[in-house]
């Protein structure tokens, strides 16, 4: 099973009813949940949620540590094997397009090695025109990847720069596809726009409640780099900018909002509403339920 949908859509509370009532563990595809100690600000599924249903690839990595595509692949793929070899059915959630594709389409990611010295230069190329016009060049020589890259991701914006000046060819054509091994039900999740909007605005000022300024702050003292790509996840950089005075907490929490919702639409560039492969729900009260019935109707025809 494979739940994906925006940010703040209800992907957590139908995920847990549905793993729970039908035996499955939830494999999260979220890149945001990987490293431990941003929960608040990554919406993380609380420890009471993850006590009801076991849950895969959370508080996987440190924050200034990596995990590239091939070794989520790889993790997913073993939490999947295991989930099966203990007869229970394993969900693959989140809201990440590239990381669920990976999964249930086989891509194998180009195997080119990091080349450290380009890298760098293509960092310090950024650090003069700015992430928006590196990311224009990346547009200009391949607009299907920039297409799938958010501006304000430099690290994949320079890894796919890197692989199209070291190879010569597009970063898009070298995301090969293999057979998938798997036999995948997707389900979508949709609110309306002004009714999705409304959450995110609810859920930030319920992170701020919790204490996400704090959260931060305990990063920072810990010795965090607020340059890292881990600390480039919406919210993370505007609190970073209260904390060090740049800005005031209104005008954080009013770029973390607008930030989202761009980053809502860029999440529908991976998940078309028209894609005959995926089976929209609209999230209310009872469609987990709908969803369950719908499940059990295809096991029973299989």
């Amino acid at each position: 099973m494979v739940i994906i949908g925006p940010t703040a859509v209800g992907k957590t509370e139908i995920s847990i009813q549905l793993a729970e009532s039908l035996g499955g563990e939830i494999v999260s595809a979220d890149s945001r949940l990987f490293y431990r100690g941003m929960d608040i600000g990554t919406a993380k599924p609380t420890l009471s949620e993850r006590q009801r249903v076991l849950h895969h690839l959370i508080d996987i990595v440190n924050p200034d540590q990596t995990l590239s595509l091939p070794q989520f692949q790889e993790k997913a793929s073993a939490a999947i094997a295991d989930i099966h070899t203990r007869g229970r059915l394993p969900f693959l959630v989140g809201g990440t397009g590239q990381y669920i594709r990976a999964v249930i389409q086989g891509w194998d990611p180009p195997r080119i090695p990091p080349h450290p010295g380009l890298r760098q230069a293509l960092e310090g190329w950024a650090d003069e025109i700015g992430k928006d016009a590196l990311h224009a060049r990346l547009r200009s020589l391949d607009l299907a990847a920039a297409d799938q890259i958010d501006p304000r991701n430099l690290r994949r914006t320079v890894r796919a720069l890197e692989v199209i000046f070291t190879s010569g060819r597009s970063f898009s054509q070298q995301r090969l596809r293999s057979l998938s091994p798997y036999n995948t039900l997707l389900l979508g999740l949709i609110r309306p726009r002004e009714e999705l909007y409304a959450r995110i605005d609810s859920r930030l000022e319920e992170m701020l409640k919790l204490g996400f300024v704090a959260e931060v702050q305990s990063l920072l003292d810990r010795g965090y780099s607020p340059n890292l790509p881990a600390l480039s996840a919406i919210g993370y950089p505007q609190i970073i900018a209260f904390l060090q005075g740049d800005i005031n907490i209104d005008e954080a929490a009013s770029q973390i909002k607008r930030l989202t919702r761009t980053f809502v639409r860029r999440q529908a560039n991976w998940f078309k509403a028209q894609d005959p492969e995926i089976y929209w729900f609209e999230a209310a009260p009872g469609t987990g339920d709908q969803i369950k019935k719908m499940i059990i109707a295809r096991f029973t025809e299989q």
